[in-house]
């Protein structure tokens, strides 16, 4: 039997690294095979190659520096450190014993959506004495970059993560889930990648709008988003849309299905592709998937000389108009931005104090279900 058709991947990866090291002579600061190189070499995803450069680095046989490649560590530090070792890495990195700090990082805070997550996460480590540190990544991965390792340089014990809308993965993030450093995400999850995550269920969501308005006699629903990817979130909304009308044995139209496009400003409302939509009445009702753009629709709606929800009904997602729910003016998706901060703070808590095997560990998956809840932006049809 062939016992080494039992050894994981990675570590295969890793035994290659070490001979080669070994057998070649290489010394500190030599540079090793890339990730492609790798990736090609043992025919594995991107991943696993991660996986197995980390915990190298973990070990400090390598040096991973971003944007260079990987090389030959000083191997001062091992798995025989001492208790002057570990004395000495605390000098830049604070124990999570002396931080009670933890780190959030979200695109921005434009949005009461932004605002109730943050209030959530707040209360919540308030409760059991911990800071919360918060870093904007404006929507650039870059800077979501820098931000989780300012956090981490900061002694942060652990990073919440409202990830950003991004085709390929943060590595920074990758890096976290292999060396075990704790984190969770929010609103959105990573394809294929075991984490911890907490959101609304987006899909529930979308079928609950559509068959609101098509109890109110809505036939033609378009649905809107302006993200520019097709992201997870998004594709799962309309997922939820396709489903609903699916259910009710409607035609899918494909023209009302309004994505890749951004509003920049109503001075030239009259030039945007939506505005012409709405004023030819393409559609009696649209969903937006997010309170921002339910309010530019309502204004794109004014400036073509439609009454919303006379000539036309919105439903958003989150409502963008109130942070008092009972005074919502949106007939909105109520995602409980509140309690996802909340959950989620509770869960990094948990993650931090419960410790284990970060290979072997489970991880939380938590999906709370939306609630339509009905406002001034919806009616029945035109005649």
């Amino acid at each position: 039997m062939n016992m080494n058709s039992r050894v994981p991947l990675y570590q295969k990866i890793q035994h290659y690294i070490l001979e080669l090291i070994r057998t070649s002579g290489l010394q500190s600061g030599d540079r090793i095979p890339t990730e492609k190189e790798l990736m090609k070499q043992f025919n594995v995803s991107k991943i696993t190659v991660v996986k197995a450069l980390s915990g190298l680095a973990d070990e400090h046989i390598i040096d991973r520096v971003p944007g260079k490649g990987s090389f030959v560590g000083n191997g001062n530090q091992n798995k025989g450190s001492t208790t002057a070792d570990t004395s000495s890495e605390s000098n830049s990195v604070l124990k999570p014993s002396q931080s009670k700090l933890i780190g959030l990082v979200i695109p921005s805070i434009l949005d009461y959506f932004a605002i109730r997550l943050i209030n959530g996460v707040k209360t919540t480590l308030d409760e059991h004495g911990y800071r919360v540190m918060i870093l904007l990544s404006e929507g650039d991965i870059e800077k979501e970059k820098e931000a989780l390792k300012t956090l981490h340089a900061f002694g942060a014990e652990g990073i919440l993560i409202f990830p950003v809308d991004e085709e390929h993965y943060n590595d920074e993030i990758l890096n976290m889930k292999f060396t075990g450093y704790p984190f969770v995400l929010m609103d959105r999850f990573l394809p294929g990648v075991e984490t911890d995550y907490i959101a609304a269920d987006g899909k529930l969501g979308a079928q609950l709008a559509v068959d609101y308005l098509w109890e109110l006699g809505h036939r033609e629903i378009a649905i809107c988003s302006d993200s520019p990817i097709q992201t997870v979130t998004v594709q799962e909304r309309i997922e939820g849309y396709i489903t609903a009308l699916k259910n009710k044995g409607a035609m899918i139209n494909p023209a009302h299905i309004i994505t890749d496009f951004h509003i920049q400003s109503l001075k030239d409302a009259e030039c945007h592709p939506l505005f012409r939509y709405m004023r030819n009445r393409m559609a009696t009702a649209y969903i937006t998937l997010n309170g921002r753009l339910g309010v530019q629709m309502y204004q794109l709606a004014g400036r073509a000389g439609l009454k919303v929800p006379g000539d036309l009904s919105i439903i958003s997602f989150d409502e963008p108009t109130s942070v008092v729910d009972d005074f919502s003016i949106f007939t909105h998706i109520k995602q409980f931005e509140y309690e996802i901060g909340s959950k989620a703070a509770a869960t990094m808590l948990e993650v931090i104090r419960s410790g284990g095997d970060k290979w072997e560990r489970s991880y939380s998956k938590i999906l709370l279900q939306p609630e339509l809840v009905p406002g001034q932006t919806t009616g029945i049809p035109p005649a």
